[in-house]
């Protein structure tokens, strides 16, 4: 299962400055821990909460976690613009605009002995309403305020994706910024 999952489709490989290297399957650019390009979408609503999903169990890795809106990785000869449209609509079942942010790097060894290294692009939306998860991607979902969402990770961590622990802070301070695109509370 976890073979098929990661080896179907191809990832970016990137150097330090997010310049494409070459490609890897999925499955093995995770068992090599290669620096690979990704993005990560929070989609905020007007009463400033984000929309968190729960990671389905059978993903490859990171299964049953909880995570920002969406995260994948573009397919090559595919815009960072058209892969975050493509998967907020794959896994949520909507699309929104989206607003670049901010770009970090980050290596993590995960379980099933996979390694997480990748050059992650966050992106900004704004939607209202209930997503449609498609049930292969997505065990669950909830909108939650950001200062309970703080609370909570440094209370349960292990219930937490690695990249949302990584970069919750740094997108709050760039999200609040931005509070004429979206709304962040009262």
């Amino acid at each position: 299962m976890l073979q098929a999952q990661a080896t179907e489709e191809l990832l970016i490989l990137v150097d330090e400055s997010d310049r494409q290297v070459g490609v890897a399957e999925k499955l093995q650019a995770h068992l090599d821990g290669k620096l690979h390009r990704a993005f990560s979408i929070f989609v905020m609503n007007s009463q400033g909460e984000l929309l968190l999903q729960k990671r389905a169990k059978a993903k490859y890795h990171s299964g049953g976690l909880w995570t920002n809106t969406c995260c994948s990785h573009p397919r090559p000869n595919e815009t960072l613009e058209s892969a975050c449209d493509r998967r907020l609509q794959e896994e949520m079942g909507f699309s929104c605009q989206l607003k670049a942010l901010f770009s970090f790097v980050y290596h993590a060894n995960l379980d099933r002995g996979l390694i997480e290294h990748e050059y992650d692009h966050v992106f900004l939306g704004n939607y209202e309403g209930s997503p449609t998860p498609n049930p292969e991607e997505v065990e669950d979902w909830q909108w939650m305020g950001l200062e309970a969402l703080q609370i909570d990770i440094r209370q349960n961590p292990q219930h937490y994706t690695y990249w949302l622990r990584e970069c919750l802070d740094r997108f709050l301070e760039i999200a609040g910024n931005h509070k004429g695109i979206i709304p962040m509370g009262n």
